[in-house]
């Protein structure tokens, strides 16, 4: 049975690379072509991957098996991977690139269409949208595919790992961490190697009079462009289907990882936590520039007399505490000390403001221990005060711990910051008509616990739920 799928492979292979010299041939003599793809290839292709898919059916990946059989199916030669998928018509469409994919053996070949449904049962077709903007498009698929292929063996030799991103990247990332643990520190070296952020530009990589392209090798940076082209679906209504997806494809017994991962999938309410909330600001506020001798200025690296240029996160961030209201002591510590860790890769200055009606107090902290026992004034909520002291000082992150009862319009409106306001656990809703920024409720969620428990380690690995939080 092997043999013969290799003889296939070997024979799809040769039929795809004439495919492509018919492409390229065609549009050397008529200036313009599109990508032919025969009837019968695309038949015989399709072909191999139902062999594979009988493969995936075996033992206990037969889950993948039966979520692939639900897929649709298309050939691409443009897609910078051996395979990717998107939202298309009310299913997930899987794309594979025959010159990418032929090159693979049965059990890499498996492992990649394993990758592209992790994705999906990851929903990071989603989460990467709420990342866009505050950190580059490799940042983020780097961080995605660290998550996926932690629970893969047989991996193509040129996939994304953990032990990869730490050799290339001179980092100490940890396993089994969530999406948001690695994109942060991935970033953070991203800027390093940049050294002019200003010279990459994606837009550059896009040939809008080029119809089509050919891509015969893996970019990490491309691989999940495809998810930009899925229907205009909110991510309510794409957690349904997928979730439809999941039950019909549930024959029997599954591995605990994927138990987890469901479990988390169908749990989530579509919300991100206010920690991890935090985490996306944080790649989005004012930042400066700074001078470094230590690299080469990007746009003339000749010229050693110009000195490259690092990104230098500038954060001031207030936060702050309504005294009046129901957050006690050990809620806040536990937030304040969330906030310390998530903004420790940055530049920053943080202070605090104990505020009800008025300002009662303001202090600077740089570590828990500079945090004061809470004053014992207290009176009604206003949270205009706040407001007019961020205003006044420039701040670039505003943070309102509050039960979320004061004032129902603010008398005046921030100016050149982002505010993020969290409710406490006994809050009900913010009393503002118009928030002016993100509303989220009081939740612990721990980033920061390196500790495993023997319990989390099963057969196939680590739980899921340690793992990755589809708290979206």
């Amino acid at each position: 049975m092997e043999s013969f799928i290799d003889n296939q492979v070997k024979e799809l292979y040769e039929k795809a690379d004439i495919i492509i010299n018919s492409f390229f041939k065609a549009r050397r003599t008529q200036g313009h072509s599109k990508v032919n793809i025969p009837p019968e290839f695309k038949e015989e292709f399709f072909s191999l991957v139902d062999k594979v898919n009988l493969s995936l059916m075996e033992y206990r990946d037969n889950f993948y098996g039966y979520f692939l059989m639900q897929m649709s199916r298309e050939i691409r030669f443009d897609i910078s991977s051996p395979t990717a998928v998107n939202f298309k018509g009310a299913k997930y469409v899987i794309y594979f690139n025959p010159i990418i994919f032929l090159n693979l053996n049965i059990k890499q070949m498996e492992s990649t269409i394993k990758h592209e449904i992790l994705h999906i049962l990851s929903m990071h077709l989603i989460r990467a949208k709420e990342f866009k903007g505050g950190y580059s498009t490799l940042a983020i698929n780097l961080a995605m595919n660290i998550v996926v292929n932690t629970y893969l063996d047989h991996l193509p030799p040129y996939s994304v790992t953990l032990e990869w991103v730490n050799l290339n990247y001179s980092l100490n990332l940890l396993p089994f961490k969530p999406f948001e643990y690695y994109v942060e520190d991935i970033q953070t070296a991203l800027d390093l190697l940049e050294a002019d952020e200003d010279a990459a530009d994606e837009s550059d990589t896009d040939d809008a009079d080029q119809e089509e392209t050919i891509e015969t090798e893996y970019n990490p940076e491309k691989a999940h462009d495809l998810w930009a082209d899925s229907s205009d679906i909110d991510e309510k209504t794409l957690q349904g289907f997928t979730e439809k997806f999941i039950d019909n494809a549930q024959k029997g017994s599954i591995p605990n990882y994927l138990e987890s991962m469901i479990s988390s999938l169908k749990n989530s309410k579509g919300e991100l936590p206010w920690n991890l909330y935090l985490k996306r600001l944080m790649g989005t506020v004012e930042s400066n520039k700074k001078k470094t001798i230590t690299r080469r200025n990007r746009r003339q690296p000749d010229r050693l007399d110009l000195r490259g240029r690092l990104r230098s996160h500038k954060a001031k961030i207030v936060v702050a505490l309504d005294i009046s209201g129901s957050i006690n002591d050990q809620e806040f510590n536990q937030a304040i000390r969330e906030v310390l860790a998530i903004v420790k890769n940055y530049h920053h200055e943080i202070t605090i403001i104990e505020c009800d009606s008025e300002i009662r107090r303001v202090y600077k902290v740089k570590s828990v221990k500079d945090i004061k026992d809470r004053s014992n004034i207290s009176g009604g909520t206003r949270f205009t005060p706040v407001f007019e002291y961020a205003n006044k000082h420039k701040v670039n992150l505003l943070i309102y711990f509050t039960d979320g009862k004061g004032e129902a319009k603010l008398l005046t409106i921030p100016q050149g910051y982002k505010t993020l306001w969290v409710i406490s656990g006994r809050g009900d809703k913010l009393s503002l008509k118009e928030a002016y920024g993100a509303v989220k409720k009081l939740k612990n969620i721990k980033l920061n616990d390196d500790s495993l428990k023997m319990s989390d380690v099963k057969i196939e690995g680590f739980s899921m739920q340690d793992q990755e939080s589809m708290n979206i």
